[in-house]
């Protein structure tokens, strides 16, 4: 059996060290051989030739459990027949070996994976603060206080290989800890300009995956370029900063536990996209108080306390700042000064709203805040004022900073110095601003009759005293009186838009302050007298419904009225004009006339106009026409005034036109109107030819006798020259009234039955016939008459008279006259015209019988009768005249 030397000697290699003392002493229990300088296991690697003689000297021979012992650690039995496993007798070298790989292992990861430990480090780390806050300012920057929980979270890092290295890593390393190190921040997009300067304190964090440490510590923040800041802080604030990087550079020194890694460059960039960048916090303003100034300042102030949202972790304490504010100028780029503002100082607590109360005061305005812009209508406080009062967005400029207490830092006011922050100022909806917009005296007139259409000459226009009742908001406390005014309204019937009353030229104007009473706030009572206010009608068939409803309806028409109205105003700042106030209002209508209501009492209404018509005289004449002018004494029952510089209508009966009416600056006031002057032109040939001639002849034949006549008034396109539109629209409405009698024009308050509603003889005068009387003289057969002529200064001729007089029917006698004779204004009596009696009949009996009396007769002509140049012919049938008989 082989030797357990033989066993070793088959799995070693020859050695060139010299064989040790020690195994010299195994040659009692096993054969050895002293020329072998073989080593097994039991020999020491490091050879014990130090040894004393004295433990030479007691080296005894082994007993036999020695030998056993020995036997067990070599892997070895007493027994030469026993065979021992190989990884039995080899278990220390294979797990030395097993060692040393694991070692050499991990020193390979830790330089191939040290990319990857950075990049789960970059990626798992969260900080989350917690509070941050002021805890002084310095001449060189600041002291700020952080506080925040640090958490290493796997489950951010995207790379499987990255998340399972970092996290056993840092399971290993367990905590990590820095030194004192100073940050620099900067922006490379931006001339790589240093933002700041961070001293932050050493620090230590448990890097465990989900273990969370909170991090206290106060670092000292000193700024970087002010200018370069200011510059990164005006583009933000003007929208131009889409995405901004910022670069991050530090010497951190780094140990965990005992092992010191020693100083880490770090270098990391952050891009921050527009969504991304923080946002002005938004604001409520829940006080506003403007009233005059205090403490002997001229001009106005303006208390304000606005709420403002704060949802980051910041503690602050903020010094006292003032500000100036502005607002759009007249271009984009330019904005003008209104005034100044400041805050008393400013106490910020982490995630609470801030209360801020800022005190502003504006000691007077500039003129290129007030003047009108080029090509616009309205000046930059119109436009302002316009889009607060409608709710919308305006925006305000604050130009920082001024800070009034002396102890605050240099570097804070160069950097916080010429930065502009436009502010969203959302107004306050105003529709109820002006609560009644009305109109009392209304005048109406008509356009020049010369005025090119289109023109707003052409227009119809209209003066009227405008009432407005501007509502005051409740943050108004101060002196306010309004002295011009204003307004370009449009006009609406039934919602749909009438026309457009146009009042851009500016109107005096007084006000008068109304204080609040109930529930009802504070209000201002404008008044102003217009004056012709052109008023252009848009939609005809509108308007025709309008004209409609006034004339057959009898009842109010509600116009309603949308405007704009600019007010010039007297405050403690000077005197401006603010302009383009919405405003809203119903102007009812009254219809010119009385009535029911019901449409069909046309009768009634144009008996409340009670129109009488006298002093009628003959201006011209042709041989188919004759000009007359007339005097009429009118009723207008309705409220309004008018002034009509030129109106023609078409006279018609029976549906055939016989002439024209003609006004020319006519003034008609309300109620009683008298000496009206109106032009009547009567030609029925030119107008309707024959037929007209007839018609005309028919119907004065009719008037003359006293019977009820009519006649029909109807527009046509040159009713109003400069609006034939508006023309062709009225002469949809003919109106048929009965014809006036002719009187002599009286005064209205002489108690003659006028109809001027003083009750001392209102009934209707008795009809004012042609002839008045008649005198027969029997032995003479001739009869003259009492003829009551309707001109005031004409004298007309009678060129032929063919009558017969009548008495209860019978004929009693006849008259055939060709003589002229003239008939002068007024009563005249005419020459004796000679008289055919009838003899024998009951007609002659019954006049005979009344000689030195009188008796009824009644008579029918053909009469043809001249007014210079033009003649006419027409028939008489009277009753009831008055006969006086004489021999």
């Amino acid at each position: 059996m082989e030797s357990p030397e033989a066993q070793w000697g088959s799995s070693r290699a020859p050695s060139s060290r010299p064989a040790s003392h020690k195994s010299t002493r195994s040659s009692r229990s096993t054969p050895s051989h002293k020329s072998s300088s073989r080593t097994t296991e039991q020999t020491p690697l490091l050879a014990r030739n130090d040894r004393s003689d004295h433990e030479d000297d007691q080296d005894a021979p082994q007993t036999a459990a020695t030998s056993s012992l020995l036997r067990s650690l070599s892997g070895s039995s007493g027994s030469g027949n026993t065979k021992t496993p190989f990884w039995k007798k080899r278990w220390p070298s294979i797990l030395a070996l097993a060692v040393l790989c694991i070692v050499v292992i991990f020193i390979m990861l830790g330089f191939l994976a040290s990319e990857g430990i950075e990049e789960y480090a970059m990626q798992a780390a969260d900080f989350h603060p917690t509070k941050l806050s002021l805890d002084g300012l310095a001449d060189q920057g600041a002291q700020v206080r952080i506080e925040g929980d640090f958490t290493m979270d796997a489950s951010k890092v995207n790379k499987q290989s990255v998340r399972n290295i970092g996290r056993f890593g840092t399971w290993i390393a367990a905590e990590a800890e820095t030194g004192p190190f100073d940050a620099h921040v900067y922006l490379p997009e931006h001339g790589n300009v240093l933002v700041g300067t961070a001293k932050i304190p050493s620090i230590k964090v448990n890097i465990r995956n989900g273990h969370t440490t909170h991090v206290a510590f106060v670092t000292s923040v000193q700024p970087g370029s002010p200018e370069g800041i200011r510059n990164v802080a005006n583009d933000y604030i003007d929208g131009r900063l889409g995405q901004i990087r910022i670069n991050v550079k530090a010497e951190v020194p780094v140990k965990s536990g005992l092992i010191n890694v020693g100083k880490q460059h770090v270098e990391h960039s952050m891009v921050f996209e527009g969504g991304v960048i923080p946002a002005l916090p938004k604001y409520n303003i829940t006080k506003l108080n403007i009233r005059e100034a205090q403490k002997g300042r001229k001009g106005m102030g303006a208390d304000a306390s606005i709420v403002v949202a704060n949802d980051f972790p910041v503690e602050i304490t903020l010094p006292p700042v003032g500000v100036d504010v502005s607002i759009d100028g007249c271009s984009s780029d330019k904005q003008v000064f209104v005034g100044t503002a400041e805050t008393a100082p400013l106490q910020v607590k982490p995630k609470t709203d801030i209360q801020v109360n800022v005190t502003g005061h504006v000691e007077h305005l500039s003129d290129s805040l007030t003047q009108v812009c080029p090509n616009t209508a309205k000046s930059p406080l119109d436009a302002f004022i316009g889009e607060y009062m409608k709710g919308s967005e305006a925006t305000i400029y604050i130009n920082c900073c001024n800070f009034p207490d002396p102890d605050t830092p240099g570097w804070a006011r160069d950097l916080l110095k010429d930065i502009t922050v436009p502010v969203p100022f959302t107004g306050k909806e105003m529709g109820n601003l002006v609560k009644n917009f009305s109109m009392a005296d209304m005048h109406f007139s008509l356009p020049d009759p010369f005025a090119e259409p289109g023109t707003p000459e052409a227009s119809p226009k209209i003066s009227a005293i405008v009432n407005v009742d501007v509502g005051l908001p409740n943050e108004m406390n101060f002196p306010l009186d309004v002295n011009q005014i204003k307004a370009d309204a449009d006009i609406y019937y039934k919602e749909k838009q009438l026309g457009k009353m146009d009042l851009h030229k500016w109107q005096k104007a007084n006000s008068t302050r109304i204080e609040a009473h109930g529930k009802e706030g504070p209000s201002l009572l404008v008044q102003s007298e217009i004056k012709d206010a052109p008023i252009e009608i848009l939609d005809n068939d509108l308007f025709s419904e309008v004209v409609q409803a006034l004339l057959f309806g009898g009842k109010p028409v509600m116009l309603d009225m949308r405007a704009l109205v600019g007010i010039g105003v007297d405050t403690p700042m000077g005197k401006f004009a603010i302009r383009g106030i919405p405003a809203k209002g119903t102007v009812p209508v009254k219809p010119p006339h009385g009535g029911k209501g019901d449409g069909n009492d046309l009768k009634s209404r144009m008996a409340a106009l009670n129109i009488r018509v006298g002093n009628l005289s003959i201006v011209e004449t042709t041989p188919t026409s004759m000009t007359m002018m007339v005097h009429v004494n009118m009723t207008n029952p309705s409220n309004y005034s008018a002034t009509v510089p030129y109106f023609s209508i078409n006279i018609l009966v029976n549906g055939t036109v016989l002439g024209q009416a003609l006004i020319k600056d006519m003034n008609v006031k309300p109620g009683n109107n008298t000496n009206l002057i109106a032009t009547a032109i009567w030609d029925p040939f030119t107008n309707s030819g024959a037929k007209g001639r007839a018609v005309g002849s028919e119907m004065l034949s009719q008037y003359i006798s006293g019977f009820n006549t009519s006649v029909t008034l109807q527009a046509h396109n040159a009713t109003i020259p400069a609006q034939p539109g508006l023309s062709h629209l009225m002469s949809k409405y003919p109106i048929t009234l009965p014809a006036p009698h002719l009187s002599h024009p009286k005064d209205p308050n002489d108690g003659d039955g006028d109809g001027d509603g003083d009750g001392d003889g209102d009934e209707p005068p008795a009809k004012d016939h042609f002839i008045q009387s008649t005198t027969m003289h029997l032995i003479s057969s001739t009869a003259t008459f009492v003829l009551n002529s309707p001109f005031s200064r004409t004298t007309m001729f009678i060129t032929h008279l063919n009558a017969t007089a009548y008495y209860e029917g019978n004929s009693a006698g006849e008259i055939l006259y060709d003589l002229p004779f003239a008939v002068p204004p007024g009563l005249s009596e005419s020459p004796r015209i000679p008289v055919d009696w009838s003899f024998g009949g009951i007609g002659y009996e019954a006049i005979r019988k009344a000689l030195g009396g009188q008796l009824k007769l009644s008579a029918f002509a053909h009469v043809r009768f001249r007014i210079g140049e033009w003649n006419e012919k027409i028939w008489f049938k009277g009753g009831k005249i008055g006969a006086n008989v004489r021999l």
